[in-house]
């Protein structure tokens, strides 16, 4: 939420001045950016995988499409695309963006590792400001990526801009229970389990303090759905995940 003076934002639970955050962002995942897929398999028991999965199968694709995956620096969303779209016709047909040169590095490492040497390609870019012409892309995907942006209604308005017509976003975050008893039992687990376990594995208490507090600070499913909108995107809808511990956000330019 940036605050009404339009000064300052919320970092997690704390507020910080606006021009601050992205430094401060950057901060965070640089620490966690070596540990940061593993740090997610354990805090989600793996699920985070089939999530992203779920994303990927909504995505109609076709030989040609140019994808977008902002904020997808460790490759997770990019080589299940990377998968699905077959047969790759080009060395930069997916693009992967994400602020922080520490997460593209964890992916490139990845990527060579499974043997991708072809349609991929790498860019360090801010979601707010992407470095790319108007109508370069036909799928853009953004996947726990979002909830970390300065102006999350600017980084919706340049998704749009950079799809064609015809063009799909997909938006998958952490997101709201809709049962208070599931509310109660998450947030127990978040506050007092992930933290902790972000000391043992990372060794970083406090860069996991700050993201499940920014996730509590996230907009809910229906606020987000009309930002989708107010950016100008069509057929927009949403679908829960694990009774709304994450949510998947759709919306096309028509």
């Amino acid at each position: 939420m940036i605050h009404s003076d339009q000064k300052t934002t919320d970092f997690g639970f704390k507020t910080v001045a606006v021009e601050d955050k992205v430094n401060e962002v950057r901060a965070v995942f640089d620490r966690v950016a070596s540990k940061y897929d593993l740090m997610n398999d354990f805090m989600s028991g793996g699920v985070h995988r089939l999530w992203k999965r779920e994303m990927v199968g909504r995505m109609d694709l076709k030989p040609g499409f140019k994808i977008l995956d902002v904020a997808g620096g460790t490759g997770d969303v990019s080589f299940l695309i990377h998968k699905k779209l077959k047969p790759i016709t080009a060395p930069d047909q997916i693009t992967v963006c994400d602020i922080n040169k520490e997460m593209l590095q964890v992916g490139k490492a990845r990527a060579l590792d499974r043997g991708l040497t072809h349609g991929l390609q790498w860019v360090c870019g801010n979601a707010e400001a992407l470095p790319f012409p108007d109508r370069s892309f036909d799928r853009y995907t953004i996947a726990f990526g979002l909830r970390n942006v300065t102006h999350k209604a600017k980084a919706i308005a340049e998704a749009y801009r950079v799809l064609k017509p015809g063009g799909q976003f997909l938006c998958l975050e952490f997101s709201q229970p809709t049962d208070e008893f599931l509310k109660v039992c998450y947030d127990t687990y978040s506050f007092h389990v992930i933290p902790k376990m972000g000391k043992i594995i990372a060794n970083d208490e406090e860069s996991y303090d700050y993201l499940v507090e920014s996730i509590r600070q996230f907009p809910t499913q229906e606020k987000l759905k009309s930002m989708v909108e107010d950016a100008q995107f069509s057929q927009t809808g949403y679908q829960n995940l694990l009774g709304g511990i994450a949510a998947l956000h759709w919306g096309w330019r028509l």
